[in-house]
């Protein structure tokens, strides 16, 4: 099965390379300009902000930065920020009295920065780039990124899971939101990690009845799963690249074969991983499932034909201005676009819930770029908006 996907995949790949047109491989964006109507600030219970991949800020000052603390201020009270890791390229956290170290702390706190200044919590998730991307020394990067993040944030905010563990972390927020936190990095690192005696669960069976129980336990809250590592995507992770790639082949090639490719969704550490968390979000089925890693902005819409494991599928990995990559409009897509910014969803006191994609520019100002009900059965290629809320086209 495997050699016909890559034959299928290695036909279009050869088509748009010698078509040299983004429109012979998909649509390189959808949904963008589209929104629904706004809703008033006195009806917003929590804003939750995810930004991703974050983690070499202009030290000038990093516009999308910017932008997220303009967010945040305008209501601190009501906002939560998680960065989806890949908080600190490029090998996480090196020892702290050395050059890279020290520069490390400088990035970090860049991050932290707009949490520190609003007085607003937040969370930060690892991601590959975190573990050193899957060296020896990725554990201990890692755990010492977690513990200044964790120092610094005085309860304010801080890094989830710890100790190099899975997870899953929980994190209430009020009455409308449970976040749960989880580091994927963790199923595909191939090096030390924590294990059973360090972490509880520390094995994969544990962390899939461990997530089970806290879905299950969420009672009216939504449930928000963040990670670094998305389970589908239209980027070169999830195995669809743009077309000059293509013109060097056997990485692409070998990539959408599943070689070479513990960090995409190709390969078979990352497949084995997203088959067991399908398996944990079965029967209690995540609201959001939101992660970073490809560097663009994504919305899907889950599919129980497709056995998807969450409602929405979210890709939120553009945190440093001008640090993107080409992604593609695939099964599911409801928006996709290779720009900085971030994502938000917004929960009402009704119980309802808007998510917003906000796309940053240079100056550090942010546009919603598109943005659509949850929760709301797909008509067509548009939603049926809720009384008052617009008409979502």
């Amino acid at each position: 099965m495997k050699r016909i996907d890559w034959t299928r995949r290695a036909a279009a790949g050869l088509a748009c390379a010698a078509l040299l047109a983004s429109a012979a491989c998909g649509a390189r964006e959808a949904g963008v300009g589209r929104t629904v109507g706004p809703v008033p600030m006195d009806s917003v219970a929590l804003n939750l902000v995810l930004i991703g991949d974050a983690g070499l800020p202009n030290p000038a000052g990093e516009p999308v930065l910017q932008a997220l603390q303009r967010e945040i201020a305008a209501a601190p009270e009501k906002s939560f920020v998680v960065f989806l890791g890949d908080n600190l390229y490029p090998v996480g956290l090196p020892d702290t009295l050395t050059e890279p170290g020290r520069e490390g702390l400088r990035i970090l706190r860049a991050q932290m920065q707009p949490l520190r200044d609003t007085n607003t919590r937040g969370l930060f998730v690892p991601g590959n780039h975190d573990w050193a991307q899957g060296a020896p020394e990725g554990w201990s990067n890692v755990v010492r990124q977690e513990r200044i993040i964790n120092t610094e944030g005085a309860g304010l905010f801080g890094m989830e899971p710890r100790d190099g563990c899975p997870g899953p972390v929980v994190v209430d927020v009020g009455e409308v939101l449970r976040v749960i936190a989880i580091d994927t990095h963790w199923w595909l690192h191939p090096s030390t990690k924590g294990g059973p005696g360090r972490c509880n669960p520390g094995t994969e069976d544990g962390v899939v009845d461990s997530l089970r129980i806290v879905l299950a336990t969420a009672g009216d809250r939504r449930t928000v799963v963040v990670a670094h590592h998305p389970i589908i995507s239209g980027g070169s992770h999830g195995g669809y690249f743009d077309w000059p790639t293509y013109l060097f082949p056997f990485h692409p090639w070998a990539r959408v074969a599943g070689l070479f490719a513990r960090q995409d969704v190709t390969g078979r550490e990352y497949r084995h991983m997203t088959s067991q968390l399908a398996r944990a979000f079965v029967v209690d089925t995540p609201t959001v499932y939101a992660a970073g890693h490809e560097h663009n902005l994504q919305v899907f819409r889950g599919s129980a034909e497709r056995r998807d494991p969450a409602n929405y599928l979210l890709v939120s990995g553009t945190g440093i201005y001008g640090h993107t990559t080409p992604s593609r409009r695939i099964t599911g897509t409801r928006y996709v676009r290779e720009a900085s910014g971030y994502q938000r969803i917004t929960f009402l006191a009704d119980g309802r819930a808007r998510l917003s994609v906000m796309v940053v520019d240079a100056q550090g100002n942010a546009t919603e770029d598109f943005s659509i009900w949850l929760d709301v059965p797909v008509i067509g290629a548009a939603e049926a908006a809720p009384a008052g809320a617009g008409d979502g086209r």
